[in-house]
């Protein structure tokens, strides 16, 4: 595997991994993450991807956006792949970075090859109550207070919250998430929320033509778990429960989840 490769593109954050010669894969974030969200899955992927792994405008290192609009990140996603001189990608979305990863397929469908769903909760009614220092942290009156002044060990207490058990967070991403302001959060959420309001996942997905894997932890705490089989309202959908593991997959199996992924995409190549 070759040593990271970083640039900023088309108003991202962007680090490549493995050999540019090896088949792409992007991979994109959730809402409040990072592409340090990936990390412990780099080494898995990058010996046979050329991994591409981004921060969304307003998360990481990458700076606000005017709209954080869910076809207007596919858009500048697909504006970062066509400057690449990239097609038929194989793109992976963890949680919200799943709307991102199903509307770049619905809006530029020559650039997806196939697409995988790891914890992407297929609609509203899917919604599980959130640990209370989450909801503290992200509501008013107190949010913006609570928000400004988060420790590291605050933030990984945050992210901890959504694994089934101890996880290992990296540096990348704790530092990642500390960038993200109060405002992005919030607006992220909003429209990430209007995204699957407005059309369930599955149902978009149906109308496409895109080979899909589904990824979900059985003891997800975000989404409620069964709601994986809404999935199979897309024609011949591969959806894997992972026994165990919350909502953080790319953290607490990074290993298992990354062979899940390199399966699919060499059987649908």
């Amino acid at each position: 595997m070759s040593e990271s490769d970083v640039e900023r593109s088309h108003g991202m954050h962007v680090v490549h991994d493995g050999s540019r010669q090896a088949p792409p894969l992007l991979l994109v974030h959730g809402s409040g993450a990072s592409g340090g969200t990936w990390k412990p899955m780099i080494p898995t992927l990058a010996a046979h991807r050329h991994v591409i792994r981004v921060d969304l405008p307003g998360c990481g290192q990458s700076p606000p956006a005017a709209s954080y609009d869910v076809p207007d990140q596919a858009d500048r996603v697909a504006a970062l792949l066509d400057g690449l001189g990239l097609d038929r990608v194989d793109v992976a979305g963890h949680s919200s970075g799943g709307y991102v990863a199903t509307a770049l397929a619905e809006r530029r469908p020559d650039l997806v090859g196939s697409l995988a769903l790891i914890s992407s909760g297929p609609d509203m009614d899917a919604l599980l109550r959130q640990p209370l220092l989450l909801r503290a942290l992200l509501s008013p009156p107190l949010g913006p207070l609570l928000w400004a002044r988060r420790s590291d060990a605050v933030i990984r207490r945050g992210i901890g919250a959504a694994a089934a058990g101890p996880v290992d967070i990296p540096d990348e991403l704790v530092s990642g998430v500390r960038a993200i302001t109060y405002r992005s959060m919030r607006a992220v959420l909003r429209r990430n929320a209007a995204y699957i309001t407005e059309r369930g996942v599955p149902e978009r997905l149906a109308a496409l033509r895109v080979p899909l894997l589904v990824v979900f932890g059985a003891a997800d705490p975000r989404w409620r778990p069964s709601s994986a089989r809404r999935y199979e309202a897309v024609p011949d959908a591969r959806i894997e429960m992972l026994p165990g593991v919350g909502h953080l997959p790319v953290l607490e199996a990074p290993e298992a989840t990354g062979e899940l992924l390199l399966d699919f995409m060499a059987a649908v190549r």
